[in-house]
């Protein structure tokens, strides 16, 4: 779809980079010629990434452990990217999410996703911004959110309420930064499936029960996205080729928002036992990703 090279000259952040479709749209940046950097909290997983990501596009891919809920270590990383040679791109992809009745949820459960999707996301674009404005050079930065920012987030409020206001910081930079020849839009995905996405979700008896994140139910175009196809619209929106789209939220879910809102509602057809069940899987998987962090 796109030209060799096209990206060729371009140095683009990507955070959440090390796996599922941050991982993705980075490598097809460096398959197009553009310098790629990853941030990510494991170390390990990122380094995995970057090699196999240089390998295949002969790019030069660098990954850096950084931890976006903590707005120290996002503006060291940047001024160490910046100090090899500014960026012309950002990718805020990092979140995080979980489901749960809101009633359930404690002040740090909200913090545990704010932290990343809103902090983390305004700290970064802020981090590079500020760079790029001081500079006087362009700049162009592209957020992932959800379609929830138009229909809300039934047992996802925090990340419904964070990637809204993702999507409302893309609107307003739009404006206070385009005279400072600095773009932002957003992709707001639907199903695009990655690995143990769903079972981080919901355990899959209750994926049975409820229909929710399984099949194509729901969705006028009959199927799930493709990891491609993602990357294709970040790729666009990315290129030079590009320069006068800014301050939009564009939906990637072959129609699934328009027609059934694209959210977590069939959930409201769970009871309390099946709650707790999601609440043990949750658990365990929080317990197995700080065991893996650590190891």
């Amino acid at each position: 779809m796109f030209a060799d090279g096209l990206m060729r000259g371009q140095k683009i952040l990507v955070t959440g980079g090390g796996t599922g479709l941050g991982k993705s749209m980075a490598g097809a940046f460096a398959r197009l010629g553009a310098e790629v950097v990853i941030w990510g909290r494991r170390g390990g997983v990122l380094d995995d990434t970057a090699a196999e990501l240089a390998e295949a596009s002969g790019s030069t891919v660098t990954a850096m452990p950084v931890d976006i809920r903590n707005g120290g270590a996002i503006d060291e990383a940047m001024q160490a990217i910046f100090d090899a040679g500014p960026l012309t791109g950002l990718v805020n992809n990092a979140a995080g999410n979980f489901i749960s009745p809101t009633e359930d949820l404690s002040p740090n459960a909200f913090n545990a996703i704010a932290s990343i999707v809103a902090a983390g996301t305004f700290n970064t674009t802020v981090a590079a911004g500020k760079r790029w404005i001081e500079a006087g050079l362009p700049g162009n930065i592209l957020s992932i959110v959800t379609t929830w920012v138009w229909t809300g987030g039934p047992f996802t409020v925090p990340s419904a309420m964070s990637k809204a206001g993702v999507a409302a910081m893309t609107q307003s930079l739009a404006q206070e930064w385009g005279p400072k020849r600095i773009r932002a839009n957003a992709i707001a995905p639907g199903p695009f499936p990655t690995k143990g996405a769903w079972e981080r979700l919901m355990p899959a008896p209750l994926m049975e029960k409820t229909g929710a994140g399984t099949g194509a139910a729901g969705i006028p175009m009959g199927r799930m996205g493709e990891h491609e196809e993602l990357d294709n619209l970040a790729v666009f929106l990315m290129a030079p080729g590009c320069a006068y789209l800014t301050g939009e939220v564009i939906a990637l879910d072959g129609g699934q928002w328009l027609a059934s809102n694209g959210n977590f509602h069939s959930l409201s057809a769970l009871d309390r036992s099946d709650w707790d069940m999601i609440k043990g899987a949750i658990q365990a998987t929080n317990a197995k990703d700080r065991q893996d962090r650590t190891a």
